[in-house]
């Protein structure tokens, strides 16, 4: 247990970061499902829309540090891939 006022804040803040991180993380998620999903739809206009929601939603979490920059372009070069695939 934290014994100073220091490590109180800071276990607090820690715990307020990793909710909100952890929501961040699913919606990173679910924005490459539904990028997938319009994929395996074979709808190319739905899966260009999608993959820009989820282009932006990734870039934004390697801004802030919640993902590495290059799991970031790894992600992004693979769903590229896939819908000039279509």
């Amino acid at each position: 247990m934290a014994n100073t006022a220091q490590a109180r804040k800071r276990v607090r803040q820690a715990s307020k970061a990793r909710v909100a991180n952890a929501a961040k993380k699913s919606q990173f998620r679910t924005s490459i499902k539904n990028v997938l999903k319009s994929i395996s739809e074979k709808n190319a206009e739905q899966s260009k829309k999608d993959f820009i929601t989820a282009v932006s939603c990734i870039d934004k979490l390697a801004a802030k540090g919640i993902i590495h920059k290059n799991k970031a372009a790894r992600h992004k070069a693979r769903l590229n891939s896939k819908i000039k695939s279509l």
